[in-house]
């Protein structure tokens, strides 16, 4: 049987084709459509900036050892007043964080008088009990070590003490960071070489809890731990008070402040108590040293000095070194190198409490 030949397809009437075009001409229309919309749009956001942004900011600080902190801030915009009133309108809703999370407290109460302090700091921290008064009791005792001749320290004996001690002769010692006691017994034998009258006191500010790892570094230097108590505190009081130089010893007065460095200066700030001469020494990383060096210039009397430990460290990407250098230049001061030390120049006197 012979196969059918193929017969080719009917030809599209007029009407079918018409159908066609519209669909296309509609599918053309959009695209266009959708393409000068984001066009526009682009346009419209890139007048919110000028045509060739603001280069970035860079801040130099430099000190007179060649430090530099550079400082880079990103590029603002150009904003247009309708923008402007809105960032205004957003600036000054109460949703948003204080604009001075970095500032610190720089006026503190009115100075009480010298004669008054170690008064006030047994009554404010110890409800009016001496700490060394019946100290070490039999319990604890037993759980210590023997007091060292010289406890462990870093630094605790440089020059740096004597030049200080004797220069600026202070009433008023405040010490940040004191671990075993080290750099505080050995300014009180100082004092008490220098014969001064009446003799300073020395407050130490620390927690007294260590770091972790600590033990493991310095484990014939510090007791074993009881009860989740580092001991560090009562081991502090065994060494100062074989040194003799507890509250009421007679000679240079040497009293824990048993916590951080924040609160205690804080508290101190608001109890009206200076320190002419204060060390420094607690934590090394920038941001610790940053606000314990801020902290501690509000509380330092008008001609006191200012100084620490650890600027030349670079365990810490020289954290102390950066936050010494940048407060210089903020408040203008100069900083003196002294061995592993570093000593600002006296506070002004223009630097009113």
């Amino acid at each position: 049987m012979k196969p059918r030949p193929i017969s080719p397809p009917p030809a599209p009437s007029s009407s079918a084709l018409r159908g066609y075009l519209a669909r296309a001409t509609s599918f053309v229309l959009l695209i266009s459509l959708s393409y000068a919309l984001g066009f526009l749009s682009a346009s419209s956001s890139s007048s919110y900036s000028s045509s060739s942004p603001s280069p970035p900011t860079r801040l130099n600080l430099q000190s007179g050892d060649a430090q530099s902190i550079n400082l880079t801030a990103r590029p603002i915009p150009t904003l247009t007043p309708t923008l402007k009133a809105k960032a205004a309108a957003e600036t000054s809703s109460s949703s948003l964080p204080p604009h001075d999370l970095l500032r610190f407290r720089t006026r503190c109460a009115a100075p009480i008088p010298q004669s008054e302090t170690l008064r006030t700091i047994i009554d404010r921290v110890f409800d009016g009990d001496d700490p060394f008064a019946g100290f070490p009791a039999p319990d604890t005792a037993a759980l210590l070590l023997a007091p060292a001749a010289r406890p462990r320290g870093w630094g605790s004996r440089g020059a740096v003490f004597r030049d200080l001690m004797a220069s600026v002769r202070p009433r008023t010692v405040i010490e940040l960071g004191a671990f075993l006691g080290a750099s505080a017994l050995h300014m009180a034998a100082l004092a008490r070489n220098l014969s001064f009258a009446p003799p300073p006191l020395i407050l130490c500010v620390d927690d007294f809890r260590g770091w972790p790892g600590f033990r493991r570094r310095f484990r014939r230097d510090v007791p074993r731990a009881r009860h989740a108590d580092a001991l560090l505190l009562q081991q502090f009081m065994a060494n100062v008070a074989a040194g003799a130089a507890g509250a009421g010893s007679g000679g240079a007065s040497v009293v824990p402040v048993p916590f951080s460095t924040g609160s205690a200066l804080e508290a101190l700030c608001e109890w009206g108590v200076y320190g002419d001469l204060i060390e420094v020494d607690a934590g090394h990383d920038f941001h610790s040293a940053w606000a314990d060096i801020n902290r501690a210039y509000a509380v330092l009397r008008p001609g006191g000095v200012l100084f620490g430990h650890d600027y030349f460290t670079a365990a810490d990407d020289r954290g102390v070194r950066r936050a010494v250098t940048l407060f210089a230049q903020v408040k203008g001061l100069k900083v003196r190198p002294h061995g592993e030390h570093w000593v600002l120049s006296p506070k002004p006197n223009s630097d009113d409490y």
